[in-house]
């Protein structure tokens, strides 16, 4: 245990507890899967600066699987919403034992105010323009933003190397979302594939969708016009589709959780805007790109994105991160 670490300033009332041992925190995150990876990399910078923190996690059950493999982790507590609010009661009850030397709260709730805790840190809740990830940043003061991450085990790198081929490069569609307006067309993916393999022909096509049968529904053209496709998607763990996606050249899909997931995995991504705002949302990751749809931003819809401005895109994309 280093006296140097550096902590950002938003920690530093509670260096003097790391410096003689345990620190116990407590991590509110988000219900969707998407606002959830982008705080990972709040988490990666506490662990990277406080290496001997025990972790609590609290969070949607869309996005609990994310959490699985976190250095650290003490527990993954499941908020599963209920009426009147009464999840956040069930989570202090969970909590309220528990002295804390930190809590981070990014729902913007009350309930750390009713906790014992050292510290606490409240992001104020709503909407605001900007990436979402520079507001997660400023909570504990971080420039620039910590990118997001993902924590793979020896497990998933496996299930992965034995359901996706090791022949040719291998090309993720994502052509599922949470809300119709998000979903770029369907029909349009034979087109760019067509594009897409005639720059690489012995590509293969992988498509990720969620559990469900909506999910399952909306992927299955795509599925089934495409050659050689490998249905990587509906029964898998997060890290397992976290680690897939990390054996693949180039991700193209909609503005998802599965979208965040690919650029948190180090995966060269492309994301797909219509009427939802890049300039909140774009994906953040080492090698990220994003088209958007002609028109005003959050009204524009996602049909108006031509199959030629994505295979444009993708082929920029492919070519900077693969020269």
């Amino acid at each position: 245990m280093s006296a140097s670490l550096c902590l950002s300033p938003a920690l530093e009332k509670t260096k003097g507890r790391y410096n003689s041992g345990l620190m116990r925190i407590l991590f509110i995150t988000a219900t969707r899967l998407g606002d959830a990876v982008l705080s990972t990399g709040l988490l990666a910078h506490l662990i990277r600066t406080i290496p001997d923190a025990r972790f609590t996690i609290a969070c949607g059950p869309v996005a609990a699987g994310l959490f699985e493999n976190l250095p650290g982790l003490d527990a993954i507590l499941v908020m599963d919403k209920r009426k009147y609010d009464l999840h956040w009661l069930d989570l202090w009850k969970a909590c309220v034992g528990q002295k804390w030397d930190l809590t981070i709260d990014l729902r913007g709730s009350a309930t750390t105010l009713f906790l014992r805790s050292r510290k606490r840190l409240i992001m104020r809740g709503g909407r605001r323009p900007g990436l979402r990830l520079t507001h997660l940043a400023k909570l504990l003061n971080l420039t620039p933003p910590p990118l997001p991450t993902v924590w793979l085990s020896k497990a998933d790198h496996a299930i992965a190397a034995t359901t996706l081929p090791a022949q040719g490069p291998l090309i993720a569609l994502g052509p599922t979302a949470n809300w119709t307006g998000k979903i770029w067309p369907t029909e349009r993916y034979l087109p760019l594939w067509k594009a897409l393999s005639a720059a690489i022909p012995n590509a293969r096509p992988v498509i990720f969708y969620g559990p469900g049968p909506q999910e399952q529904a909306l992927a299955a053209p795509v599925l089934n016009a495409l050659p050689n496709a490998v249905d990587a998607g509906g029964h898998f763990s997060l890290p397992q589709v976290a680690a897939m996606l990390a054996r693949c050249r180039l991700y193209i899909g909609n503005d998802s959780g599965l979208m965040h997931l690919a650029a948190a995995a180090g995966t060269p991504t492309l994301g797909l805007f219509g009427p939802s705002r890049a300039s909140e949302y774009a994906p953040s990751g080492k090698q990220t790109a994003w088209v958007v749809a002609p028109g005003p931003e959050g009204e524009a819809p996602i049909a108006g994105l031509s199959v030629a401005t994505v295979a444009q895109a993708a082929a920029r994309l492919l070519a900077e991160t693969h020269s």
